[in-house]
């Protein structure tokens, strides 16, 4: 959590001789500090659904249906430490020491932002179904492909977090919304693989209309 805060202000690693340093820093700034608090009890108040905890073989600060931006994803599950800042900028993040995989998935994609082949067709089938596509690379017969079919047999999380476009309509970059563990329904294609994925908690209200209407466009 700690790190979270490092990053959600200083946005490098190891800007410091140490975490403490780095908070006790943010924390020497009394005006800062203030208004974070006024903003939080304001934020807190505007809360309109329940975040719910996510049982991990290990600890990551996480709650299922939060928004976090993508170096708060990074720092809670340390691909990002205090010491290194991850270079990842893709839509997965293969965390082997800890057999998860991250989908950070952005359902609406424009050519500005995205290549002709990572327009890839992401979206909600109902509140417990999401198709995805893999990576162009991604074949079911071997590699990542392979590794997603069987992820329930070796104990793999594949961990899923969704936005509904790059930037909101401030120009602000826009965060992702925890959707949590996803199980492997079934596939077609190859190159890249069409996906369904099984949600252990059903998609909640408030993303649901945005996730499902990239159906049809």
């Amino acid at each position: 959590m700690l790190v979270m805060l490092h990053y959600d202000f200083w946005q490098t690693a190891a800007n410091f001789d140490s975490i403490e340093k780095s908070i006790k820093k943010i924390g020497d700034n009394q005006i800062l500090t203030q208004e974070m608090i006024e903003t939080l009890e304001f934020l807190i108040d505007r809360i309109s659904h329940i975040e719910l905890d996510i049982v991990l073989p290990y600890s990551q600060p996480l709650k299922l249906h939060s928004r976090y931006t993508r170096e708060q994803i990074l720092a809670a599950f340390g691909e990002s430490t205090f010491q290194k800042q991850s270079s990842n900028r893709e839509g997965l993040v293969n965390l082997d020491s800890k057999n998860t995989e991250l989908l950070l998935v952005t359902l609406e994609k424009t050519e500005e932002n995205y290549s002709p082949t990572t327009m890839y067709n992401d979206y909600a089938i109902s509140e417990k179904i999401f198709h995805w596509q893999s990576q162009n690379s991604s074949k079911p017969e071997m590699g990542r492909g392979l590794s997603y079919i069987t992820h329930k047999e070796k104990g793999k999380s594949i961990l899923l977090f969704v936005r509904e476009k790059n930037t909101d309509e401030f120009g602000n970059t826009m965060s992702y919304v925890f959707l949590g563990h996803v199980y492997y329904i079934e596939h077609y294609g190859s190159k890249p693989m069409s996906i369904k994925w099984g949600l252990q908690v059903p998609i909640p209200p408030y993303i649901w209309k945005e996730t499902a209407k990239m159906a049809v466009g």
